[in-house]
């Protein structure tokens, strides 16, 4: 497949599952860029076993705990830390503010659980297709789902208000 044709297709999926890890926005175009250099280099080690996506996701969710792992991420962190920076706050419609309660409470949970949430909702992916993405059991998914809704369910409780 032609590289471009393949940015083009899959590239906004990507950077998606790298935000996910990653938590920032300019980490995650960097990691699906890396994806795709990676893949463009060795494209000739896929042998078809599984789906290009999924091969491509794989990469990127590699990629992703790589930076995490990183000196470059832990120094960054650290500077913010210090420094009392906060991360790019811009300013919410109030359409999206709801949308945004919801991402941050999904981004506080660990990368575990976060994964299978994002993928099962956000990529509307099965659990059979996520299981073979993380290459863990089918049991395994049906676990961190239930785990994780209820870890996000206390964060979404909402107080409801009636003027009368």
């Amino acid at each position: 497949m032609d590289i471009e044709l393949l940015i083009d297709t899959y590239s906004d999926y990507l950077y998606r599952i790298a935000f996910i890890y990653t938590k920032d926005r300019l980490v995650a175009e960097e990691v699906v860029q890396d994806v795709f250099v990676k893949y463009y280099h060795t494209s000739e080690q896929f042998k078809g076993e599984a789906s290009l996506k999924t091969y491509l996701i794989k990469i990127t969710i590699n990629r992703s705990y790589d930076y995490l792992r990183s000196w470059k991420n832990k120094k960054h962190m650290l500077v913010e830390y210090f420094q009392g920076a906060t991360k790019g706050t811009e300013q919410l419609y109030v359409e999206q503010e709801l949308r945004a309660e919801i991402t941050a409470a999904v981004l506080t949970l660990p990368v575990k659980d976060r994964e299978v949430l994002l993928l099962y909702y956000y990529e509307e992916m099965t659990v059979f297709e996520i299981a073979e993405v993380l290459e863990v059991a089918v049991s395994t998914v049906k676990s961190r789902l239930q785990r994780a809704r209820a870890k996000l369910k206390p964060k979404l409780q909402w107080e409801v208000t009636y003027d009368e």
